[in-house]
C-alpha cells in the first residue's frame, strides 16, 4: 500500500478522534469558538517542538520557500478554522454520524468549483454521480419542525453548517498543498511539518484574539479545561501531520478520497461512545453520499 494512502487513513482517524473530544468539549465547558480555538493553541507547541526536534536530528537547516508560501499557509489556515467551527457549531443540530457526513461533501464541491472556476468537464457519469451525493444531503437534513419538502430541509441550518464546513475545508486542503510544495526540501516530512508549525501558530494567535474581542472568557475557559482540551491538541497535531505530508505527496482531490473512510469511523463513534442511534433513512443517506464521493473521485 501507498505511503500517502496510509497516511490518509491514519489522518481520518485521529481527526474522528480529535472531533469527538471537540464535541464533548462543545456541549458543556466551551462554545463551538473555544473548542475550535483548543485545537490549535493545544497542538502548536508540539507541532513547533517536533519540527526543531527533526531538524536536530537531521542535522538540517531551515529550508527556503517561494513566494506563494504565506499566501497560501494564510488562506488555508482561515478557511480550516472557519470549516472546524462549523463542524463543531453542528453537533449541536445532528448526531456525530451525520454532521461528520455532511462535511465530507467537500470531495463534491471540489469537483464542482473545478468546473466552474477552472473549467474542469464532468461527464455524464460524473454528474450522475454528483447529483446522488444531493440526494444524500436532502436524505440527511431532515430535522424536526421542518416541513418535508426537499428544499426546504435542504435549506435547515444543519445542512447549511454541513456544506460550508465543506466548503472551507476543501479551500483548506488546497491551500496546505499549495504551501508544502512552495517549502524548498525534497523531504516530505520536513515540508509538512514546517508548513503545519506556520499554520497553527497564525491559528492560535488569530483566533484567541477574535475570542477576546467577540467572546469574552472563553480564552479562559479553554485553558481551564486544558485536561480534556489537550488531547482534541494532540489528535489534531497528530492528524494535520499525516494530511500535510499526505498532500506533499499526492493531490489533496485523491487524498480526501481515501479519507472518506472518516464517515465508517464516525459511525461506530456514534453509536460506541455517544450512545447515539442511526435511523435507516440516516444510514441510507451516509451510504449515498459515501458512493457519490467515491464514485466522482472515480470518474474524475
Amino acid at each position: 500500500m501507498e505511503t500517502w494512502i496510509i497516511l490518509s487513513i491514519a489522518a481520518a482517524a485521529f481527526q474522528t478522534f480529535r472531533f469527538m473530544l471537540q464535541k464533548y468539549l462543545s456541549m458543556g465547558a466551551l462554545s463551538a469558538g473555544g473548542a475550535t480555538l483548543a485545537r490549535f493553541v493545544y497542538s502548536a507547541p508540539f507541532v513547533v517542538i517536533l519540527t526543531l526536534l527533526y531538524l536536530g536530528v537531521k542535522g538540517a537547516e531551515l529550508p527556503g520557500h517561494a513566494p506563494g508560501f504565506w499566501g497560501y499557509a494564510v488562506i488555508g489556515g482561515v478557511s480550516q478554522i472557519m470549516a472546524t467551527w462549523c463542524v463543531v457549531a453542528l453537533f449541536a443540530e445532528r448526531n456525530f454520524a451525520v454532521g461528520i457526513t455532511l462535511k465530507k461533501t467537500e470531495v463534491v464541491q471540489t469537483a464542482l468549483v473545478g468546473l466552474l472556476i477552472l473549467g474542469d468537464r464532468i461527464t455524464a457519469m460524473g454528474m450522475g454521480a454528483i447529483l446522488l451525493g444531493l440526494l444524500g444531503v436532502l436524505v440527511l437534513s431532515e430535522t424536526p419542525g421542518i416541513e418535508r419538502q426537499g428544499w426546504r430541509r435542504l435549506g435547515s441550518r444543519a445542512t447549511g453548517l454541513g456544506l460550508v464546513s465543506g466548503a472551507f475545508f476543501a479551500v483548506s486542503a488546497v491551500g496546505y498543498r499549495g504551501a508544502t510544495l512552495a517549502v524548498a526540501s525534497d523531504d516530505p516530512l520536513l515540508r509538512a511539518g514546517l508548513s503545519l508549525a506556520v499554520v497553527t501558530v497564525m491559528q492560535s494567535l488569530g483566533l484567541s484574539l477574535w475570542l477576546r474581542w467577540r467572546e469574552p472568557g472563553q480564552v479562559g475557559q479553554m485553558i481551564a479545561a486544558w485536561r480534556s482540551a489537550v488531547w482534541i491538541g494532540l489528535t489534531g497535531m497528530a492528524g494535520s501531520l499525516c494530511w500535510f505530508t499526505a498532500f506533499t505527496l499526492e493531490n489533496a482531490a485523491m487524498v480526501f478520497a481515501v479519507g472518506q473512510v472518516e464517515v465508517i469511523f464516525s459511525l461506530f463513534a456514534s453509536v460506541l461512545f455517544f450512545g447515539e442511534r442511526i435511523s435507516l433513512r440516516e444510514a441510507s443517506g451516509i451510504l449515498l453520499i459515501t458512493t457519490s464521493v467515491i464514485a466522482v473521485m472515480a470518474l474524475r
